[in-house]
């Protein structure tokens, strides 16, 4: 069973274990990914929807 405070990656769903991998968007939520990989591809297909 997970713990509540454990954060999963907005792309694959794999546990978050690295602050850093983070995007904002424009619906005002601030997605977290597992690795520079998720971001980039996150960012490649959704691009339109960041807020820099």
């Amino acid at each position: 069973m997970l713990k509540q405070d454990v954060q999963m990656c907005d792309l694959c769903g794999l546990v978050v274990e690295i602050d850093g991998f983070t995007v904002d968007i424009k619906e005002g939520k601030t997605l977290k990914f597992c690795c520079a990989g998720c971001l980039s591809v996150y960012r490649l297909l959704n691009g339109d929807n960041i807020v820099e």
